[in-house]
């Protein structure tokens, strides 16, 4: 079996020569001499943290970076995507609401149409998964905020329009204008009591005392506060949104032309002046100039007559009113 044997190359003699056993051990202690040295300043390099900037603690916390950032994207991700489901919820309850407010709903296609539209896909540069995780939080992201300024905008229709009807419901002629008798009959054709012929009735007769305490019977304005024809001594409040209500036959007027009233305010006293066989309240609610049937307008109780006339036949001979 032949030795194993290294050999040198000389530049002095150009010929090979063998190294002996003596040198070649000490080269090779040398080599793993050379080895531990770098091992161990390798180790000493990572545990000082990588003083000598050769990068490996670098490239290591990296890794461990990347780790945790994907891991905080897929949550950021996930609870975003919980999000645009709780828009969602939100949508529906809103939806609700518009009803109240009397606003047209947002149907789901009116929804996706507002929301939709995909965000065009960003190249990061980095690994496939970690600009997957990027581009989908980034689509995420942009459905949420149109989402949510969507709803925005749907609250704020709803806040202006629950104001405007705060203001309606104040302003609607909505309680009654005087203590007394009501007919049943309200408004249509009738027998004029003094004129003795059939005409339109466009109001309604509360029977009391002259003197009665007059009331506005929605928020407004006063338009008119004067003598008038039949209706004698009378009132009318424009109440906005439309509807005008008017008072006759009056004893007294309490306000003026011009003069902004609450509802309940007293605004008169009845009376029996103008065409009057009595003393009433001749009242009247208008909607864009139409007479309305104010019993359809009253939300407590009306303590109606069927037979004024009988009710009116006492002391003061009082009968159905024009």
């Amino acid at each position: 079996m032949k030795r194993f044997r290294l050999y040198t190359f000389s530049r002095d003699t150009l010929t090979f020569q063998e190294l002996k056993w003596g040198r070649t051990r000490l080269l090779a202690w040398g080599l793993v001499a050379g080895i531990a040295l770098l091992l161990g300043a390798l180790e000493i390099n990572q545990r000082t943290g990588d003083r000598w900037s050769l990068g490996f603690t670098r490239t290591n916390l990296m890794k461990q970076e990347n780790r945790v950032l994907r891991q905080q994207l897929q949550m950021v991700t996930h609870r975003i995507q919980q999000l645009e489901g709780r828009l969602a919820e939100l949508n529906d309850h809103g939806n609700h609401l518009r009803l109240l407010a009397d606003l047209p709903t947002i149907s789901e296609d009116e929804r996706q149409a507002g929301v939709g539209g995909a965000v065009d896909e960003v190249d990061f540069a980095t690994s496939p998964d970690v600009s997957t995780l990027l581009n989908r939080l980034r689509n995420s992201v942009a459905s949420a905020e149109r989402e949510l300024s969507l709803q925005v905008t749907s609250y704020r229709d709803m806040s202006a329009k629950f104001e405007t009807n705060k203001a309606r419901f104040a302003h609607l002629p909505a309680i009654r204008p005087m203590e007394g008798y009501y007919s049943r009959r309200g408004i249509g054709l009738r027998l004029h009591p003094i004129l003795n012929y059939y005409r339109p009735h466009e109001g309604l007769d509360i029977a009391n005392d002259v003197g009665t305490q007059v009331h506005a019977t929605g928020d407004g304005v006063v338009s008119f506060a004067g003598r008038s024809g039949g209706l004698g001594i009378m009132v009318e409040v424009d109440h906005g949104f439309s509807y005008h209500t008017v008072y006759g036959h009056l004893s007294k007027v309490l306000v003026r032309e011009g003069q902004r009233v609450k509802r309940g305010d007293v605004i008169a006293r009845s009376g029996n002046t103008g065409l009057s066989s009595g003393p009433h309240l001749h009242y009247e609610v208008r909607l864009n100039g139409i007479a309305q049937n104010p019993l359809e307008y009253f939300l407590d109780d009306v303590p109606y007559e069927d037979d004024l006339a009988g009710v009116l036949s006492g002391p003061s001979a009082r009968t159905e009113r024009e």
